[in-house]
């Protein structure tokens, strides 16, 4: 039986920025989806299919049970490819009111968003605990859309800090206050309610734990997605003089409960993925520049 192939975009090191993404036709993988992705992440091994997050629909599957042909799909872990494996465990059943390209940007923003405010944060997103004081930064960012909506979700009073052009789109989200990142009053973090925050869901690389201390309430916490050698001392300090504020440097893991969760909410009406631009697979190297320049409102999809 002849080999069958299939158009796939992959990287063979580190370093070497957009040049170093290569379309190519490789064998094609077996056991299967197809569908809308985006990108980031860092590989173990080269030559490196790049993207996190798929969703799609299966078209070939394995001995064990699970999900079925034809059924819509979003999941965890993939690429820039024309197929996909998809492991059961990372794999959801997508309803059908959410499309391929909104279930696409679902996985790791969203889980990471949720995951922040929930198991760090200690906020409640079905308004049944005390409402808290929260700060997002970089709230127009992938991350950032999703922290802001499941935050009010909870009836939180949300801050955000974002650039100038998205102070409005940042408030159609349903921020309480809006902080330009770039002037004196943003820079400082400082609510112009006067509020101390008792979360903080921080994707701002370089903002000091000087900064944030002001900010917070006695028992006010950082979770920190920015995630850097300062932050990791921080976090280790605070941990040694049992301050009462903390930062703690987060990292997401992936579990269906939480991928059926958000698909869930953008079922009902009650969270939405905010996409920023959409780029055919052949052109997917625009897309990961995009990625790159940092300056994307909402998720950047790669589609077929």
């Amino acid at each position: 039986m002849a080999t069958k192939l299939m158009q796939a975009v992959q990287y063979n090191s580190y370093g070497e920025g957009v040049s170093g993404l290569k379309q190519l036709a490789i064998t094609q993988l077996i056991g299967i989806q197809k569908g809308a992705l985006h990108a980031l992440y860092f590989p173990r091994k080269f030559p490196h299919i790049p993207c996190t997050d798929v969703a799609g629909e299966v078209v070939e599957v394995g001995p064990q049970p699970g999900l079925d042909i034809g059924e819509r799909t979003l999941k965890y872990g993939g690429g820039l490819s024309e197929f996909a494996v998809a492991s059961e465990s990372l794999t959801v059943a997508r309803p059908s009111e959410v499309s391929t390209a909104e279930a696409s940007g679902l996985p790791i923003a969203g889980l990471t968003a949720r995951n922040a405010l929930t198991e760090i944060g200690g906020a409640k997103l079905d308004g049944t605990g005390e409402p808290k004081n929260a700060l997002v930064t970089s709230a127009s960012g992938g991350v950032g859309v999703f922290a802001v909506q499941l935050a009010k979700l909870g009836n939180n009073h949300v801050t955000a800090t974002c650039g100038a052009r998205n102070i409005d789109f940042v408030k159609g989200l349903g921020a309480d206050e809006v902080l330009d990142y770039k002037t004196p009053e943003g820079a400082s973090l400082k609510s112009p309610s006067g509020r101390k925050y008792d979360a903080v869901i921080n994707f701002t690389a370089g903002i000091p734990w000087s900064t944030f201390d002001p900010n917070l309430s006695e028992n006010g916490i950082v979770v920190d997605l920015a995630t850097g050698l300062s932050s990791m001392l921080t976090f280790e300090l605070k941990k040694l003089t049992f301050s009462k504020k903390q930062l703690v440097p987060y990292f997401v893991t992936v579990k269906r409960e939480g991928l059926e969760h958000l698909a869930q909410l953008v079922k009902d009406g009650k969270l939405k993925t905010i996409i920023d631009s959409k780029f055919p697979l052949n052109k997917a190297e625009y897309a990961w520049a995009k990625s790159i320049d940092g300056h994307a409102t909402g998720k950047i999809i790669v589609e077929q």
